[in-house]
C-alpha cells in the first residue's frame, strides 16, 4: 500500500512538472497568435490581455504587403521554401547514401572517414563563414539560390544519424536482395530508404528548420530584396523607426505555418518509428 501511494505521488509530481513545461513552451506561441490579431496599442498595454478585443485583420495585410507595399513577402517566403526544401532533400539523400555505405560496407579506412566527418561537427559555422563567403564571391554566386544552398547540401550530423540507425538494420534483408540479383543502388532505393522513414522524417524536419530559421548566412549572401529569405523579411520590421508590433507578429505567424504543417505531417513517423528503433536495439 505504501509503495502504491509513493508511486502515485511521484506520478503526480512528474505530471505537474510536464504541465509546467508545456505551459512555458506554448506561452510564446499563444502570445504570437494573440498579438498578431491586436493593434500595437493593445499589445503594449499592461497587464497584457490575452484575448483580442477586436481582431485586427489589417495586420496580416500589412505583413504581406511589407513596409514599402511591394508584396515582397511572397517572394521572400518562396525563397525560403526553395532553399529549405532543397537542402532537406539533398541532406536526406546524401546523408542516407553515406550512412548506408559506412554502416553496411566494410572497407579500409571506414572508421577514419567516419571520424573525420564527425570532426567537422566540432567546427562552428562562424569559424568558416568568412572563407565560405570569399568562395561565394570568387564564384560570383551571391544573390543566387546556389549561393544560399551550396554550403548546406549535406550535414555531418545527418550522416551520423543515418549511420547509427542503419547499423541496426538487419543485414539479412540486404543479403537476400543480393541473392535475388538486385543491384546495390536498387537495394538502397527499394529496401533501405522505405524502411528508414522515422530517421528520414527527423532529418528532413531538422534540415528544413535550420534553413527556415537561418538568418546569418542569407544576410551575407543576399543583398537583393528579391533574394532575401523570410527571417530577413521579419527582421526588417524591427529596423523601422515606428515598428508595427501587430504586423510583425502577423508576419511571424504566417512564417511559422509551413514549419508547423511539415512537423504535423511527419509526426506519425516519430511515434511509430521510435518503437521500431528501440525494438531493434533490444
Amino acid at each position: 500500500m505504501q509503495i502504491e501511494r509513493t508511486f502515485s505521488v511521484s506520478k503526480i509530481i512528474i505530471s505537474l512538472a510536464l504541465l509546467v513545461m508545456l505551459i512555458f513552451t506554448l506561452m510564446p506561441i499563444v502570445f504570437m497568435v494573440a498579438a498578431s490579431m491586436m493593434t500595437s496599442r493593445q499589445i503594449l498595454r499592461m497587464p497584457f490581455n490575452w484575448i483580442p478585443e477586436q481582431i485586427a485583420w489589417a495586420n496580416f495585410a500589412k505583413a504581406i504587403q511589407g513596409n514599402d507595399q511591394t508584396y515582397i513577402f511572397v517572394r521572400n517566403i518562396s525563397n525560403s521554401l526553395i532553399v529549405s526544401i532543397t537542402v532537406a532533400v539533398t541532406t536526406v539523400l546524401i546523408a542516407s547514401l553515406t550512412g548506408y555505405g559506412l554502416a553496411k560496407f566494410r572497407f579500409h579506412g571506414r572508421n577514419t572517414i567516419f571520424m573525420m566527418i564527425m570532426a567537422t561537427m566540432m567546427i562552428p559555422f562562424e569559424a568558416i563563414m568568412i572563407p565560405l563567403y570569399m568562395v561565394v564571391m570568387m564564384l560570383r554566386i551571391q544573390n543566387t539560390y546556389i549561393g544560399l544552398i551550396l554550403p548546406f547540401l549535406v550535414s555531418a550530423f545527418g550522416v551520423f544519424q543515418m549511420k547509427q540507425y542503419l547499423t541496426t538494420f538487419p543485414t539479412e534483408f540486404l543479403d537476400a536482395a543480393r541473392v535475388d540479383g538486385m543491384g546495390e543502388f536498387g537495394i538502397y532505393w527499394r529496401i533501405v530508404l522505405p524502411n528508414c522513414k522515422p530517421v528520414i522524417a527527423t532529418l528532413a524536419i531538422l534540415s528544413f528548420r535550420s534553413q527556415w530559421d537561418n538568418l546569418l548566412w542569407p544576410l551575407l549572401v543576399s543583398q537583393s530584396e528579391k533574394m532575401k529569405t523570410i527571417p530577413q523579411y521579419i527582421s526588417s520590421f524591427a529596423l523601422e523607426r515606428s515598428t508595427d508590433e501587430g504586423a510583425m507578429m502577423a508576419a511571424a505567424l504566417l512564417a511559422s505555418i509551413p514549419m508547423f504543417i511539415l512537423f504535423m505531417s511527419l509526426t506519425k513517423y516519430f511515434i511509430g518509428g521510435s518503437a521500431v528503433y528501440e525494438s531493434r536495439k533490444g
